[in-house]
């Protein structure tokens, strides 16, 4: 069990530090992504001597880029010719203003779909080397009061506002990872299971940067001391990258380590399989 390789994005605070510090605790070589070189070092560090594993390696990746993506793909395979566990953490919710990233996507449909959607698809190689091969993507129970998807415009060049962006992220995670786990299904993949979750109201920096307006920056800070700490934020996490309970589980959403539903009100084949295209457009480039 403590032979496996793990790789979390997003992983140098929050909700992804505090995954990465209990999976190097079981052993597992643990892959940390960060956006910042001297940060990731300095984590990578931390969760060594915190756990006295020493089999915490890291990789330095920009994922509101597209190009970026690929690289970190590549990277990691150079090194590592197997990946047991795929943790898609990152993401974030934007400013008020819409933002578009380098590649001409709006930047929280950027990080949240589109980022975890290539990295898999170009790891999902390596992953079929592993016995147990487990792709998590972390969502949110936002999916169910601010999404608000328009099929024509997935990326809210008309109407944007950042709950609204976010919500609709995590709606289509939640559809992709359903899709992939129909794909994998369909393919005879037998060994690769890919889940997604709610993680909770986590107290960290998630959104606390960011200029959603006075407002919601008010309602932000007045409500964190009610959230739960990155540990318990991590937990459903961690259970779902090592519980035998779920090996053979795919394609579920999960609150607190029980399967949950989701919001129905926008859910169609139809509306699943448009993003799904919608995104293997927008990667393909990336991904020859």
């Amino acid at each position: 069990m403590n032979d496996k390789i793990v790789l979390i994005t997003g992983a140098t605070g929050g909700i992804g530090k505090a995954a990465a510090i209990a999976l190097a605790k079981w052993g597992f070589t643990v892959v940390i992504h960060g956006r910042n070189r001297q940060k990731t070092e300095q984590v990578c560090e931390e969760i060594k001597a915190a756990t006295g594993n020493n089999k915490i390696d890291m990789i330095v990746a920009n994922l509101f880029s597209l190009k970026d993506v690929r690289s970190m793909a590549n990277t990691f395979k150079q090194k590592y010719k197997r990946l047991d566990v795929l943790i898609n953490n990152a993401g974030g919710i934007m400013g008020k203003d819409r933002e578009i990233t380098t590649d001409g996507v709006e930047k929280t449909i950027a990080i949240n779909l589109l980022a975890p959607f290539l990295l898999t698809e170009l790891l999902l190689d390596i992953l079929k080397n592993s016995s147990d091969g487990r792709i998590i993507n972390v969502s949110s129970n936002s999916h169910k009061l601010n999404a608000k998807p328009d099929f024509d415009d997935l990326s809210l060049k008309k109407g944007y506002n950042p709950l609204r962006a976010y919500g609709n992220s995590k709606l289509f995670l939640i559809w992709i990872t359903q899709h992939l786990s129909q794909v994998l299904n369909q393919q005879g993949i037998k060994n690769i299971t890919v889940n997604t979750l709610h993680p909770g109201a986590v107290a960290t920096n998630f959104g606390v940067e960011s200029n959603l307006g006075a407002v919601l920056n008010f309602i932000v800070k007045l409500t964190r001391p009610l959230f739960k700490t990155p540990e318990q934020g991590a937990d459903t996490i961690v259970y779902l990258a090592t519980s035998s309970e779920v090996s053979n589980c795919s394609g579920k959403y999960f609150v607190n380590r029980k399967q949950a539903s989701i919001a129905e009100k926008y859910y169609s084949e139809k509306n699943e399989k448009a993003v799904w295209e919608y995104c293997k457009e927008n990667t393909k480039a990336f991904t020859n």
